[in-house]
Parts: C-alpha cells; sequence; structure tokens
C-alpha cells in the first residue's frame, strides 16, 4: 500500500493467493484514498476465484475505477497468451479469456484435431510468442513443441492444461491434466471442488488434494482458510447442495494461512496430512452394549480413523461415501450375521440406529407362464417394483407418465368414445391395477370389472392446447386403480384433441400403441381375440423364472461384461451436477436426410447389422470425441416380450440393457461396428436379467445426483402406432406432438425412421445443458453419421464432427489476432531509434538517479563491445546478477546488442544454487556489481558494473591501467598466478578505445 502511494503505481500484476491478502487488508484498513492512483491490475499464475473477482469489483472497481484482468500463459509461450476483462457484477465462471495479438489457441483431444465449443481438451499454443524449445533437453522439446496441425509450417506448444472454449470465444481453465483423480471410477477435477467450496461466505481459500491411506485406498481432504471455522457436517452439508457424494472430501483441515512457494503460489506438498480428528460438533455418547462396540470397530476399521467415535455420529459425517457403505454391509453381515439393505445405512447411518436394525432381506424368486388363481393380491414383476421405489421417492413426479395425443377431425360421439375405453379397462388387467405394501411387500391389487370407476375429462378448449396438456398430464396415486385417464377436449364442432396418460408401471411403449390400436378396433364395432393370460401371470412367470436358476448362465454373462472397473462418462456439463438428480428436461428434434439415411440402410445390409446397432456405434464415437474415453456404456430399452403368449398384454415388460462398447481411437467404424453387432446379438439373448437385479450384484455405488451404470439412454423406436392404423371409420386421426419437460437421463437420443427419413430427437437435463449445447451435439452427431456414410473403413480418430463454419469459427474468428509488428528489426535496434530521436529525453530512473536515452545507449554500446571481447555471440548465456539498478537495465541491453541471452541470477541465492544454474545454463560470463560471491567456483569470465570498494582496497590483487579520460579499467588477478579474475568497468564511453 505504502509502495503504491509512495510512487503512484498505476499498474500491478499479481498472483492471485497474494491478491487475496492485498484484498483483506484493504478491506480491513480504510486505505482507498492511498491507492487512488491503482487503475489496472493482473492476475495470472493461478485460478482466479469468483470470489476474489466479487471482492474485487466491490471493493475497488466500483469505488476506484480500478480493472481487474485475469491473464494466462505458461513461461514457454512468452507467459501471458490471453486475457478476460473482470468487470461485472455477477460471474457463473471466471474465464482466462480469449488470445492476444499475434497468438493462437486450439483446444484439441488426444489425436491432434480440434474440440468443439464446450468440449473439455488440451489447451495448445501457436503464434509468435513461443519459446524455442527447453534449453539442453532436447527430449522434452519435442514431446511439448510440436508440429501445429493447423499451420504445418509452425509449432505449438501442448499446455498440459484442460480447457474448453465458450460461446463468446472465451476459454474456461479446468485445470491440469495431471490434476486430474479418479477415485472409486469417477473422474474427478479438484479444481471443481476447490471452486464450490471458494463460492461460502466464510470461506476465503480452498485446496482439495487427492492423498492415499494406509490400504493405498485414494481419498479427498480440503485445506480451508476462511473467516470462520465450519464443522465437516456443515462443510458437507454445503456442498451436498453441488456437488455428488464421490467429490465430497473425506477430511477438511482449517489452516491460519495457505503455505506459499517462493512465488507466491500455494505450496500444495506442504500441506499437512490429516490427524484422524474429524470436527462435527456431535455430542459424544460412548456405546452402551456390545453390539455398538463392534460397530464403532466396524466405523473405525472401514472409514480408517483412530478416534473416538460416539454412537450419535454420521457414518457419511466421518468421510464414509457409497462405497464404503458397501463394505459397511459386508461387514455388519459378517459380524452379526444380519444383512441390511445398502438404502438402509443411508437412512440410518448412526450407530445407534444400525444397532437396532436385526432384519434379513430376503430376495424373491418364482417360476413358469400358467394362469394364476384368483387371489386378493398378486406379486409384482421386477420392473414395476422398481418404478414403484422411485415413484415413493417422489410421488408428485409425472417422470413416469406416458402421454399420447391424438387430433380427431370428425364427428365424434363422445359417449361412444367412453364406453370402448371401459370396455379395454374391462379388457386388460393392467388397466384395473394398484399397487400397496402387505407385510412389506410390494404387491398388485387387481379391481373387478364393476368397482372401476372411468369417467373421460371433457373440456372445451377456451386455452392453448399445449397448456390443456400440460394440466392434464398430473401424478398418479400408485393405490388407486385405474391408473389410465382419457381427456377429450373440443376445439371446434368436428374437431377434438384426445388424450390418455398411463402410468409407466402398468403400461409400456408398446401398450400405449396397443391401447390406441385396440381402441380404433373396438369403436368401430371389429371383435377382438380374447387374451389368454394377463400381466399378473406374466409376473410370477417372471418370479419363478427367477428362483429356478434358470438365469444363472445370464447373471455370468452380465457379470463379465462389467467385471473390473464401471466407467463414469465424463461428459462436460455447462451447470455443476446437482447433489440430487433432478427430471427436468427439454428436447432438440432434428433430421437425418434421405440420402445418409439411405446410405446408413446400405451399411446395415453389408455388415449384416441393424439401424439400431449402427446408430448405438455413432453414439458412441459422439461421446468418445466428447470425453476422450474408449470404454463406454450407454442404456438401451428392450421390449421384453420374448414369450408368444405376450404379444397383445398390456403391461410393463420393458428391460434396460446396459450396453458397453469400447470406441478406441484406432479402430475402424467398421470393425467397431462388428463389435457393437456381436456385444448387441449377446445382450438380447440375456436380456431376462433385470437392470435392477444386475445393478444390486454388481454393489454400483449408489449416487442420488446420476443414475447407475449410465447417464446416457438410446432409444429406436418402431413401436410407434402408424397413422394407417389410427382409422375411425369418418374420422381422420393423426398423431400431435407434445412438449416433453421431463428428462429421466442426462441425455436421451431417441430415432425413428420416418419417410425414408431419420427423425431423431435429443431429450436432455436442462440441469445439466444448455440447448445451444445440445443444438451443438445433434449437428455433431448429425457429422459423424455423415462421416461414416461416406466410408465405413475411416479411422474412429479420424471421424470429423465439426462442420466447416464450425472449423473456421475455431481457427479464424476466436483467434483473429494478427497484429503487425516491424519483424526486420531487434529490440535494441528499434531502442536505438528512439534514441536517435529523442537522445535527451529521460530513459530510464532508479530513486534518485536517471540514464537519457543517449547515455544508456552509449553505456549499453560500450558493455557490449566488452561482452564480444570476452566470446559473447549469438545463443551464449550471459548470467546477470544484479540488484535493482540502472546497472541492471545497461547490463540487460548490452547483452542482447552482444548477441547473447541474459539469464536473471538473484545475488540472494545460496552459492549451490547459482553454481547449479551457469553449469545448467552452460553459461560461460557472469555480469554483476559489487556483490560477487567470493568462493563461488565459476571458471568463466566475471564483468563487473561500477566501483567496487572492496577490491579497490585490496590493491596487491590491482594492476590499475589509466588514461588521459580518467578510465579506470582495472584486472583482477588472482593471487600470484596472475590469472585474470575479472573486469570492472567504472566509466563506459571510451571502452572501445582501449586494447
Amino acid at each position: 500500500i505504502n509502495t503504491i502511494e509512495k510512487n503512484r503505481i498505476t499498474t500491478m500484476h499479481f498472483v492471485p493467493s497474494m491478491l487475496n491478502m492485498f484484498l483483506e487488508y484493504i478491506e480491513r484498513h480504510d486505505v482507498l484514498e492511498q491507492i487512488r492512483s491503482l487503475r489496472q491490475v493482473f492476475a495470472s499464475g493461478e485460478a482466479l476465484s469468483i470470489q476474489a473477482v466479487e471482492n474485487f469489483n466491490k471493493l475497488l472497481s466500483k469505488t476506484n475505477d480500478t480493472k481487474l484482468i485475469n491473464l494466462y500463459g505458461p513461461t514457454e509461450a512468452t507467459v501471458d497468451v490471453s486475457y478476460f476483462d473482470c468487470f461485472g457484477d455477477e460471474f457463473k465462471v471466471i474465464p482466462i479469456g480469449k488470445p492476444i495479438n499475434n497468438i493462437e489457441l486450439y483446444i484439441i483431444n488426444k489425436e491432434n484435431t480440434l474440440q468443439p465449443i464446450g468440449v473439455t481438451g488440451e489447451l495448445c499454443i501457436g503464434g509468435d510468442g513461443l519459446a524455442r524449445g527447453y534449453l539442453n533437453r532436447p527430449e522434452l522439446t519435442d514431446n511439448k513443441f510440436v508440429s501445429n496441425p493447423f499451420k504445418p509450417e509452425e509449432r505449438m506448444y501442448k499446455t498440459g492444461d484442460l480447457t474448453k472454449w465458450l460461446p463468446d470465444g472465451n476459454i474456461e481453465f479446468l485445470g491440469r491434466i495431471d490434476n486430474q483423480v479418479k477415485i472409486r471410477g469417477f473422474r474427478i477435477e479438484l479444481g471443481e471442488i476447490e471452486s464450490s467450496l471458494q463460492k461460502h461466505k466464510d470461506i476465503k481459500e480452498a485446496v482439495v488434494v487427492a492423498r492415499e491411506d494406509n490400504n493405498d485406498n485414494k481419498y479427498l481432504c480440503g485445506y480451508i482458510t476462511g473467516y470462520k471455522e465450519l464443522t465437516t457436517t456443515q462443510l458437507r452439508k454445503y456442498l451436498g447442495k453441488e456437488l455428488p457424494d464421490y467429490m465430497i472430501p473425506s477430511y477438511f483441515i482449517y489452516l491460519e494461512s495457505m503455505p506459499l512457494t517462493p512465488n507466491g503460489k500455494i505450496d500444495k506438498k506442504a500441506l499437512p496430512k490429516p490427524d484422524g480428528s474429524i470436527n462435527t460438533e456431535v455430542e459424544y455418547i460412548a456405546p452402551r452394549n456390545k453390539a455398538e462396540e463392534k460397530l464403532v470397530q466396524i466405523f473405525k476399521e472401514i472409514l480408517n480413523i483412530d478416534v473416538e467415535i460416539g454412537i450419535k455420529e454420521n457414518f457419511f459425517e466421518l468421510g464414509g461415501h457409497s462405497l464404503k457403505a458397501t463394505m459397511l454391509v459386508s461387514k455388519i453381515h459378517k459380524e452379526f450375521e444380519v444383512e441390511i439393505p445398502l438404502i438402509e445405512i443411508f437412512k440410518t447411518s448412526t450407530i445407534e440406529n444400525l444397532s437396532r436394525l436385526i432384519k434379513i432381506s430376503e430376495k424373491s424368486i418364482y417360476s413358469g407362464i400358467k394362469l394364476v388363481e384368483k387371489r386378493e393380491c398378486y406379486k409384482v414383476s421386477a420392473a414395476q417394483k422398481r418404478i414403484y421405489v422411485i415413484n415413493q421417492m417422489d410421488k408428485e413426479t409425472t417422470v413416469y407418465n406416458i402421454p399420447s395425443v391424438l387430433k380427431l377431425k370428425g364427428k365424434l360421439d363422445i359417449t361412444s368414445v367412453e364406453n370402448k375405453f371401459t370396455e379395454l379397462i374391462n379388457r386388460h388387467e393392467s388397466l384395473r391395477t394398484s399397487f400397496t405394501i402387505v407385510e412389506d411387500e410390494l404387491v398388485q391389487i387387481i379391481k373387478e370389472e364393476s368397482e372401476v370407476e372411468f369417467k373421460i375429462e371433457y373440456r372445451e378448449a377456451n386455452q392453448e392446447v399445449q397448456d390443456i396438456v400440460k394440466t392434464f398430464i398430473r401424478p398418479f396415486d400408485l393405490n388407486k386403480a385405474p391408473l389410465l385417464r382419457v381427456g377429450l377436449i373440443k376445439i371446434k364442432e368436428d374437431e377434438h384433441i384426445l388424450i390418455t396418460d398411463m402410468h409407466h408401471i402398468i403400461s409400456d411403449g408398446v401398450s400405449m400403441g396397443l391401447v390406441v390400436e385396440e381402441f380404433t378396433k373396438i369403436y368401430k364395432g371389429e371383435k377382438l381375440e380374447p387374451l389368454k393370460i394377463q400381466y399378473k401371470d406374466y409376473a410370477v412367470w417372471q418370479n419363478e423364472l427367477f428362483k429356478s436358476g434358470k438365469l444363472e448362465n445370464q447373471e455370468k454373462y452380465w457379470l463379465e461384461i462389467f467385471k473390473g472397473e464401471i466407467p463414469v462418462l465424463n461428459m462436460q456439463t455447462d451447470y455443476q451436477r446437482p447433489a440430487v438428480r433432478s427430471n427436468r428436461g427439454d428436447s432438440k428434434n432434428f433430421i437425418i436426410n434421405e440420402e445418409i439415411t439411405n446410405k446408413l440402410s446400405k451399411i446395415a445390409k453389408e455388415t449384416g447389422s441393424t439401424l439400431y446397432m449402427i446408430l448405438l456405434s455413432a453414439i458412441n464415437v459422439l461421446l468418445g470425441k466428447y470425453t476422450g474415453q474408449e470404454d463406454i456404456v450407454i442404456g438401451s430399452p428392450i421390449a421384453g416380450r420374448r414369450h408368444n403368449d405376450l404379444t397383445n398384454i398390456v403391461g410393463m415388460f420393458v428391460n434396460t440393457l446396459a450396453m458397453r462398447n469400447y470406441p478406441k481411437s484406432d479402430k475402424g467404424f467398421r470393425e467397431f461396428l462388428k463389435e457393437v453387432r456381436e456385444n448387441s446379438l449377446k445382450a438380447y439373448e440375456n436380456q431376462e436379467m433385470q437392470f435392477e437385479e444386475l445393478v444390486d450384484k454388481l454393489s454400483v455405488e449408489r449416487d442420488i445426483s446420476r443414475n447407475p451404470l449410465f447417464d446416457v439412454m438410446f432409444v429406436l423406436q418402431n413401436t410407434g402406432t402408424s397413422e394407417k392404423n389410427l382409422d375411425l371409420k369418418d374420422i381422420e386421426v393423426s398423431p400431435c406432438d407434445i412438449e416433453n419437460e421431463i428428462a429421466k437421463f442426462d441425455i436421451t437420443f431417441t430415432a425413428v425412421e420416418i419417410d425414408r427419413e431419420l427423425s431423431l430427437n435429443i431429450n436432455y437435463a436442462t440441469s445439466l445443458y444448455k440447448e445451444n449445447t445440445i443444438e451443438r451435439l445433434a449437428d455433431h452427431f448429425t457429422n459423424v453419421l455423415e462421416e461414416i456414410s461416406k466410408s465405413t473403413d475411416v479411422k474412429i480418430k479420424d471421424i470429423n464432427i465439426l462442420s466447416k463454419q464450425e472449423k473456421h469459427q475455431l481457427l479464424v474468428e476466436f483467434n483473429d489476432t494478427k497484429v503487425n509488428y516491424p519483424k526486420d528489426k531487434t529490440i535494441h535496434q528499434l531502442f536505438e531509434e528512439q534514441a536517435a530521436k529523442t537522445p535527451n529525453n529521460t530513459a530510464v530512473v532508479y530513486e534518485d538517479e536517471s540514464l537519457t536515452y543517449k547515455e544508456l545507449n552509449e553505456k549499453s554500446n560500450s558493455l557490449a563491445r566488452v561482452l564480444r571481447d570476452k566470446g559473447v555471440k549469438c545463443d551464449t548465456i550471459v548470467g546477470i546478477m544484479l540488484e535493482r539498478s540502472l546497472e541492471m537495465i545497461v547490463g540487460i541491453l548490452g547483452i542482447l546488442k552482444a548477441g547473447g541471452a541474459y539469464l536473471p541470477i538473484d545475488p540472494n541465492y545460496p552459492v549451490d544454487r547459482i553454481e547449479y544454474m551457469l553449469e545448467d545454463s552452460k553459461s560461460k560470463v557472469i555480469l554483476t556489481k559489487n556483490n560477487i560471491i567470493e568462493n563461488l567456483n565459476f571458471e568463466g569470465e566475471i564483468v563487473y558494473l561500477g566501483e567496487d570498494k572492496l577490491y579497490k582496497e585490496d590493491s596487491k590483487n590491482l594492476e590499475h591501467i589509466n588514461n588521459p579520460k580518467d578510465l579506470a579499467y582495472i584486472i583482477f588477478t588472482s593471487g600470484s598466478t596472475g590469472k585474470p579474475k575479472g573486469v570492472m568497468i567504472e566509466h563506459y564511453s571510451v571502452i572501445n578505445r582501449l586494447d
């Protein structure tokens, strides 16, 4: 603060850690008047936090009109290569900005191809600012300074930093490639956790590191400085609002201040290891019985902590996570011979509550398809059980509603419509089914035909049809049948909208088509074949199948497919993943034209594959391009109606197949398609193994922020009712599109063939993605299909997902930085031109001394001649060991004029450090002043600038040479040997006259 005031400083450059201290000091002291001169502040060297920017703008931008600029750049690219003006009120991220003049920035994948906007990749730097390489390290130079694939005649530097383009041409920094850690199968960017912590008003700085416990298990540890100490419970709860469980550190350590390296960056190596203590602020109550004592030991063993644990302590607040919870289930089973469901660990996660749970969970097993005798209630299918559990988590959700909307033109008999739907309800028991818990078991109850109350909801349109549809689609109460609603909206006298809505627990896509088809037949007076069985019979058959052991081979198949580490798709999102998954969604529709569709169909015939397999392969390629991953799991529904008796049954038969494939970049697409085909066929053969059963068998970590096993679903729709089936005598029937604001998965690709074209829809979670991101995803998928339609022999790494327009944007528009500077002159030549123009103007000032341009030019010329005499030439390294002074500027210019390069050496460095620098750089000349270290082991030349009293007093080692111009040119000799030790120049102007 004093320096700014004294010297009227206008510009400062901070490392963010130091900037935080500066801002904190300003906030605590009334010093704004002292720093009125400050006009701009640069920050670089570390990621700049949102909180630092907000504090700066509050303290300085609004009161002092001072600008904050975030800079980015490595030393290898002449330090700074991008800039971002941090002026504004609200930031969700602080970018590193856009490229500076004459710099080009590229974000690439491991195949050196451009990454699209919003997709993570490695930042590479091209243009005029690059260094030549690493001194005396050719291998490292070849590895990092590579040929520029976008300008083959030039080079680019690979930074090792993860970044992504933002739509406005700024770049977001995501961390170091080597700062990514993998914990329990999840790839984690530590900077994301740090960023979330730093948003808390009571946290000043936050650092997260990955450590290993005594069993080589990785865990996260957070280090915090702040205005107020928060408990582990508070911090975990706070992070849980934004981050999934696996990203929440096991330990939090408060520090008075972060340890810093000499250049002001946070020194992660100096951060202390956790001592095992955890501040949860829970009252300590000792175990009261043997069960609680055993549980305390189990907690300590699993959590790897050696502190007193009370019975009120929460397993997860002590550092537990989902994977450790599965270990806890196993340990409890072994110690107590009691099997507690994993979900109960999340509900009752204290020792006190766990000790009360002594309950063995039973597996449901049953046998084959035949009519079941009449009962009060019936077993449910595996799919119904799964949907019921999910529905109970949020009873107000409509995520499992299946609506259908049809437009009817012509004279309609409303009473007849209601009667025909009643007939359908009487025909299909599923439409008369409700669900309840009996003796701790989920069952289905089927009402008699006479017990069902059904009425069509009729209204006339006095508002937008879409608004009416939205109000019609509402939650079902699974305890009340029927789980079917029908609505009729009168638009005109001869025009109606027919809406049907069923809950997924009693229906699926095929069932929806079946209901519409059978309704049209009944409405026209046609007789339907009687049903041989009902859904309840299937449910009993399925349960018996599980019990019989006939699915053992299928279970083995799926467990083999998912042995080892299960990949988690690392798609970059626009928003931080919420701690609890949101079902809010939207959709993007697009068309694959007839030409490409025909080519894809031809490929299917040539390769013996199907359109489904080709599209699944293409989605794998697309996701591989987006994530850099070569092991990808995509969910895919399967109809589940392999038995002939199930063809005309309304019910929930759909199972989900987790399709695991390996889109490795060096494979040809044809080779990869063959693999996908084989994997798909095997998956179909093993489709009876229910998805939920597989998840349970794999002990998959349950993360309520995402779906188990996969985040992306692919559906090829061929279950819809075609318009030729929608025939109601004299009534014209056509389907209506409805807005879908639900997303069951992060992303769902749905494809359907319509009129020789492929109609595609991408449904996405709006809590994760912006609309323009999904629009780009759709364009990139179209590009993938176009590329493979041209040639299936193309290597996956060579499939280009960018359009020409996007390529131009990334290479040209975002890198439009060309500015012409004189390239035929060196910097010291430009300086000499300035000296000739303004010889008597002041060039440099230090304290009460100054030099004009003429004086500085002459002194540096004189020094340059001496250095040339000492052997300095092009590419010679000259050590310059000077404090801040006029001589330092003379020295720098003199070295450059001699053709050399200067190596700055701090005179206060230890001798061994200086000797290492000189040896490593192969420097043979040092330029210094009066403070050369006497015992320095250096065989080269030492040139002294200025007066040196120490050596003048040691006259026996001096030989004085005088001349008429009062020049003192002094040769220092080394004792009796007379070997020259160095030269001291007191006056520079006539050095050229000396021999």
